[in-house]
């Protein structure tokens, strides 16, 4: 599952190379319209240039639906689309992982380009080839593999992200430093030491720390691109970071999905330490060094917990019934496919609602 991987300078020059390197009849632009206002008019050349079919949805996971996927399909079919029409996803993880699934379906398949938005989508969802749709109050329960003939990476539209994005963004470079670098995980704690992790300070290195998640993602999925073995170190913090991501949508109180997984990572920390033994001061330091200064409280209480178990039940990462993490022995060592008792899940989200 080889994907081209641009890190851009010039997304206006790059995207027309993009555009010109891959064959096609109709050009298709698939976003949502908080990026329609704050990004277009990065691009007013290029849409003026070659005028594709604007496709908008409204923003939000909870638009990661059927009833937005069936919008797709059917502006895709009204407006010619065919086999080798081409789809650009401009926009978040929403985005790129429904338009992904959507190119991936219509016509039994055409080619799309991924164009992530937030940080977020840069360093996961638009990497990789995962592609879907939320479905029963699931997160991502249909989808399918299905890589992008090209991702582009520009920090430009980053500028127009809110605080909060940002930091939902860092959280999963966090994680893919805790299951593969002890190196740079230590660099990003003595970071916070320095700063506070403020993400957009001059000397903050965000573009190496991108770099290096962005690199480290695509090779694991060379190796594994269907998930059947390593490619499962990259589901750390996912677990319980989906539960409380349905559980918080459902209440009406969505939480960006980097947040949720900054959480969840806490949560398999402390179920490291229960079950592998893991040094305590791992939790300890991850809270203090990388949750406390990026993300509020969650508003998770102790009536929530049956729940979120059984949100958990039906994770499609479990097997033979069983709950599955992904725990740390230590840094940069990730033990995959760990079958978890409840007893100990609901240990750990005590102690985890103890320590908000």
């Amino acid at each position: 599952m080889s994907q081209t991987i641009i890190n851009s300078s010039n997304l206006l020059a790059d995207l027309r190379h993009v555009i010109s390197s891959i064959p096609h009849d109709r050009l298709f632009l698939l976003s949502d319209s908080n990026v329609e206002a704050m990004v277009f008019p990065l691009l007013d050349d290029f849409f003026n240039e070659y005028n594709p079919v604007r496709i908008i949805l409204p923003p939000g996971e909870e638009y990661k639906n059927l009833e937005s996927l069936s919008k797709v399909w059917e502006c895709l079919a009204a407006e010619g689309g065919s086999r080798k029409s081409l789809l650009i996803n401009l926009g978040g993880g929403v985005v790129t992982d429904l338009g992904g699934f959507a190119a991936a379906c219509f016509k039994r398949g055409i080619r799309f380009v991924n164009i992530p938005t937030t940080l977020l989508s840069a360093v996961d969802a638009a990497v990789g080839g995962k592609t879907g749709i939320d479905f029963n109050g699931l997160k991502n329960e249909i989808g399918a593999f299905a890589p992008a003939e090209a991702v582009i990476l520009s920090t430009a539209p980053f500028a127009t992200l809110p605080d909060f994005q940002m930091a939902s963004g860092f959280a999963e470079i966090v994680k893919m430093a805790m299951i593969s670098s002890p190196e740079v995980y230590a660099h990003i704690l003595r970071l916070s030491e320095d700063n506070g992790l403020d993400l957009r300070a001059s000397g903050f290195p965000l573009g190496d720390l991108v770099n290096f998640s962005v690199m480290k993602k695509a090779e694991i999925v060379e190796q594994d691109p269907n998930e059947k073995g390593l490619r499962k170190i990259l589901n750390f913090g996912h677990t319980c970071g989906h539960a409380f991501e349905s559980f918080l949508l459902k209440k009406g109180t969505p939480i960006p999905h980097g947040e949720a997984v900054a959480y969840g990572i806490l949560v398999a920390l402390i179920l490291s330490n229960l079950r592998l033994k893991a040094d305590s001061r791992l939790i300890h330091q991850y809270k203090s060094h990388i949750l406390a200064p990026l993300f509020p409280p969650i508003s998770i209480k102790c009536d929530d917990i049956d729940t979120l178990i059984d949100i958990m039940k039906h994770d499609k990462k479990n097997a033979d019934g069983k709950i599955t993490f992904v725990l740390l022995s230590a840094i940069g060592d990730p033990v995959i496919d760990s079958d978890t008792p409840e007893e100990d899940i609901r240990a750990a989200l005590d102690i985890f609602i103890d320590m908000q």
